[in-house]
């Protein structure tokens, strides 16, 4: 009958030998550390067992050459916690609008260009009193454009930067954007360009003819 160690012992009667016999069983490999430079986790399933090497790889030759491993501090018992991340690693629409002062200077054209592609159905306007964000939503009657200017200052009115709309008959609402302290735009503009991509204008847009 089997034991509890690492071990199985026979009965001299019940063996073909004459005497008492240890069967040894195959050990299981034991945990080595991980080499300098190599990436690894550990990690415990249900239970007590141990998982081992977790998604561990060799690195590459461009990490080896920028001694990353140099720059590291901490021990095998270092704790890890997930921050929260800075506002430049969210996306435009989860950060909030910061104060402008009248000196700020205006957001380029390159700079507004680039952050354009972050917005979705969003035009430049360049104007004499500086650049502008513009928007346009074709309705499905004058009724869904007021419940869409709704939507629109439910969403922006915790930020207290307001765009200017426009509800144009019979069924086209225009918003636009801009910083008036500085004479064009902000990161503010874009930031509130996000939130308003947000918000669901599904069920008010036109409905699509059906051709028989």
């Amino acid at each position: 009958m089997a034991t509890p160690t690492a071990y199985v012992s026979f009965s001299p009667l019940r063996h073909p030998l004459s005497s008492p016999r240890l069967l040894q069983l195959p050990r299981l490999p034991k945990l080595r550390p991980p080499t300098p430079g190599r990436l690894a986790f550990r990690t415990r399933a249900m239970g007590k067992d141990l998982l081992g090497d977790f998604g561990a790889r060799d690195p590459f030759p461009a990490e080896l050459e920028s001694k990353f491993g140099d720059k590291v501090l901490g021990n095998v018992d270092t704790e890890h916690r997930i921050l929260i991340p800075v506002a430049s690693a969210l996306s435009l629409a989860e950060q909030d609008c910061s104060p402008v002062s009248h000196v700020q200077q205006p957001m380029s054209l390159d700079d507004a260009q680039k952050l354009l592609k972050k917005v979705v159905g969003w035009r430049l306007l360049e104007e004499e009193s500086g650049l502008k964000l513009q928007c346009l939503w074709k309705l499905r009657d004058f009724k869904c454009g007021v419940e869409l200017i709704n939507r629109i200052y439910n969403v922006v009115e915790p930020t207290a930067h307001f765009p200017s709309l426009y509800l144009e008959p019979p069924n086209q609402v225009r918003a636009e954007l801009w910083t008036s302290s500085v004479g064009g735009l902000s990161m503010n503009d874009f930031i509130i360009a996000a939130k308003i991509d947000r918000i669901k204008t599904s069920d008010l847009a036109p409905k699509k003819r059906v051709w028989a």
